[in-house]
Formats: C-alpha cells, sequence, structure tokens
C-alpha cells in the first residue's frame, strides 16, 4: 500500500502493498534501511513526547452517565465503525437513550466526518456530537439530549474522560502496527496500554489462518490474563448504491470485473471484502484515509471510471459512497459493499459487559430523579406556621 500526498495513487499487483513491506520490513536495500532508520528516530521522539504525556496525566473527569469508549492501540482501519454501530443499535435494542461522541477527524468547515455521515445513515435514531472537547460535548448529550448513556468513538487515547468500559479493536491481520510506535510502526502507544482495557475485540479474524489467530489468542492470554477476547469478523451483506433505499444483492459483484478506489486506513482490508464477496479486482485506487473529494479528484475517477474495459463496474466503501453520493462514474455503476461486525465468539462476554452498563446508566438516571424530587420536596412550604402565642387578657 502507497499512500503519498497526491491525491491518488494507482495501485496494481505488488506496488500495492510498497509501505505495508517497507514498515514490516520486507523492503529491502539501502533506500528502504535508510527510510525505516529515521523512521525508527521519529518514533523515538514520539515515545518521549508519549511517556511525557502520561506522566502528567490529570485525572479525568467523570460524567454523570456511564461512558462506553471504542478505541484502538493503532493507527488505521480496525473496522471500528462497524462495531460502534453493532453496539449502539444492541442498547437502542434495550431501549437505552445513547449518544456517539466524537473528535470528527478529517471533518472540514464544521462539517460532519465520513464516520457521522454513515452513522447517521445507519443509526437514524441515535444523535451524534462531533468536537474536539468530548467532555463538553458529553454534558451536552446528558444536559439536552437526556442520554443515559454515551458512547465514545475512538476514545482509548482520550484520557480527559473518565470511561465505565473500554473497548479496544485489534486488527487480527495487522495486530501491533508493525510493532514500533508511529512513524516506524502504526502503533499509538505501547502494547501494555491494553491492561486499560476491559475487553479486546479481534476484527477481520477470517482474514488470518487457523495457526496466526491461535498465537494471537496465546499471546494475549499469556500478557493479560484477566483480558475478555472477543472474536469477530466483517462481512459483506449486501450492496449499498446512491438512490437506492434498500440493500442491492451480493450478486452485483459477484463473478464481475471490478475497479475499486477507497479513502480508509487499511485499503488493502476493503480489497479482501471484495474478493470474498467473489468480484475480480482488476484495478484499484488508494486515497488518505478520510479524504475529502473535490472536482479534480471526481473528474479523475470518472475519466479511469470510463477507460476501463466494457462490463467493469466501480466499487468504493461505504463512507467514500456517502461523501461522493453518484450512483456512476464514468459511465459505469458504483456499488459500495454494506459490511456488517459479526461475533463468532464471546458475545455472551461482550453482552454481560454492555448490560451492567445498562444497569448503570438507569440506575444513574433514577439517582438524578429521585435527588430533583427530593429536592422539590425541601422547597415546597410545610403547613408549618411558627409556634402558636397565646394573646394575654
Amino acid at each position: 500500500m502507497l499512500i503519498a500526498q497526491a491525491p491518488a495513487v494507482a495501485l496494481q499487483g505488488s506496488g500495492s502493498r510498497d509501505w505495508e513491506r517497507l514498515l514490516s520490513g520486507e523492503a529491502r536495500g539501502p533506500f528502504a534501511s535508510l527510510a525505516r532508520l529515521g523512521l525508527w528516530l521519529a518514533s523515538g521522539l514520539y515515545g518521549i513526547g508519549w511517556w511525557l504525556r502520561e506522566a502528567f496525566r490529570k485525572k479525568p473527569i467523570q460524567l454523570a452517565r456511564p461512558v462506553i469508549s471504542v478505541g484502538n492501540l493503532t493507527v488505521g482501519g480496525t473496522g471500528k465503525t462497524p462495531a460502534v454501530a453493532w453496539i449502539a443499535r444492541w442498547l437502542r435494542d434495550r431501549d437505552i437513550r445513547v449518544t456517539l461522541l466524537s473528535r470528527g477527524y478529517g471533518a472540514d468547515d464544521n462539517r460532519q466526518n465520513d464516520e457521522a455521515l454513515l452513522l447517521e445513515e445507519l443509526l437514524p435514531d441515535v444523535p451524534h456530537l462531533q468536537g474536539p472537547d468530548r467532555v463538553e460535548t458529553g454534558k451536552t448529550a446528558i444536559d439536552e439530549l437526556e442520554s443515559q448513556l454515551l458512547l465514545l468513538d475512538d476514545g482509548f487515547q482520550h484520557h480527559r474522560m473518565a470511561r465505565d468500559l473500554d473497548l479496544v479493536l485489534i486488527d487480527a491481520t495487522c495486530p501491533w502496527g508493525h510493532g514500533h510506535l508511529l512513524p516506524r510502526g502504526l502503533l499509538r502507544e505501547p502494547v501494555g496500554g491494553l491492561r486499560r482495557a476491559h475487553a479486546v475485540l479481534l476484527t477481520r479474524c477470517d482474514q488470518v489462518d487457523a495457526a496466526r489467530l491461535a498465537d494471537l489468542r496465546a499471546f494475549l492470554q499469556r500478557k493479560f490474563p484477566d483480558l475478555p477476547v472477543v472474536l469477530t469478523r466483517h462481512h459483506a451483506v449486501g450492496l449499498a448504491r446512491e438512490g437506492e433505499d434498500d440493500l442491492l444483492p451480493l450478486d452485483g459483484l459477484r463473478g464481475r470485473d471490478v475497479a475499486a478506489f477507497s479513502g480508509i486506513g487499511r485499503p488493502e482490508a476493503f480489497r479482501k471484502t471484495l474478493e470474498q464477496i467473489g468480484a475480480r479486482v482488476i484495478e484499484q485506487r488508494v486515497f488518505p484515509d478520510h479524504f475529502a473529494y473535490d472536482r479534480k479528484s471526481v473528474r479523475d475517477l470518472r475519466h479511469w471510471a470510463s477507460s476501463l474495459p466494457e462490463g467493469t463496474v466501480m466499487a468504493c466503501t461505504r463512507k467514500d459512497l456517502v461523501k461522493l453520493r453518484m450512483p456512476d462514474l464514468g459511465g459505469r455503476p458504483l456499488y459500495a459493499p454494506h459490511v456488517e461486525l459479526e461475533i463468532l465468539e464471546g458475545q455472551n462476554t461482550l453482552e454481560a459487559l454492555l448490560e451492567k452498563q445498562c444497569e448503570a446508566a438507569l440506575a444513574a438516571e433514577q439517582s438524578d430523579n429521585d435527588s430533583v424530587i427530593h429536592l422539590r420536596e425541601l422547597d415546597e412550604p410545610s403547613g408549618y406556621a411558627g409556634p402558636i402565642i397565646e394573646e394575654q387578657p
């Protein structure tokens, strides 16, 4: 995967993994070695900054309602949006008033970013507040939206707000970000940070072989013996297309020549999803994560699409589709696989953790209601008019 500062990089064959090969150490030669050395030095500076931040971290602010955080150890896509959607839907099915809180990374001019646009489509009855000060947006959700529970998106490194349940997603295809902190690897913090987590969700377990998955589970069990591990996968259940209210069958891509493009953290995972559907990916273009499509990039996509062989269809992620809002590109139909989280193992464990937060949310709301009633009773006249003084004759 090669993601540069240019609007997009066409990826074909082995060139699609150039950046991954550099970070993983697969790329050889003097240039690759010098590049890794420079990245390693920068990683050391990042580590010093992380240590200083940890050393001077202030006590987190506890809000009046339970907070569930869904986060990562690494940068890039771990499949967080389908996981957030699954949890929010689970809570709503139990009539819990939940609000999503996110920083809004990649949003321009106070507009919603791609994740917010997609979650709005998937969860129309769940409010989503974006802003850099998530403590303030959390208070707004409680005071103005009467939220019973807050779901913090990408919150594992957000230490300003106290969390009642920390769920960490780990991509089984690249769990430790090539073993180094940014920018030499993809780790936001050392792996030991998992000691703060209450549970781990391993994502894309279907994209690694059984031996590799067993090794990953054994490592977690050895290093963090009390940490529950939930196994999941992301699977396509249909195709979204602009202008269609319902999902279309996956047959729209199965057995077809597909030209794919995406602006997400791990585009190779998107390609694997297409291949699992049965699509033949003949070309692929990668944009930077959270890419904002402008006129030039759309014009380039249309030109690319119109130059493809007859019968080729276009495919992007739903995050890209909600920004493009186009049913076709260059005369080719444009589809986006709709991917959902499926729990393969450990659902009872996860649901027990969520159920505990539901109970805490209801208890907190009841406590507030009781306090309001008590204050009202104190303010009401008691009927006591003071001592009776008999007049003297």
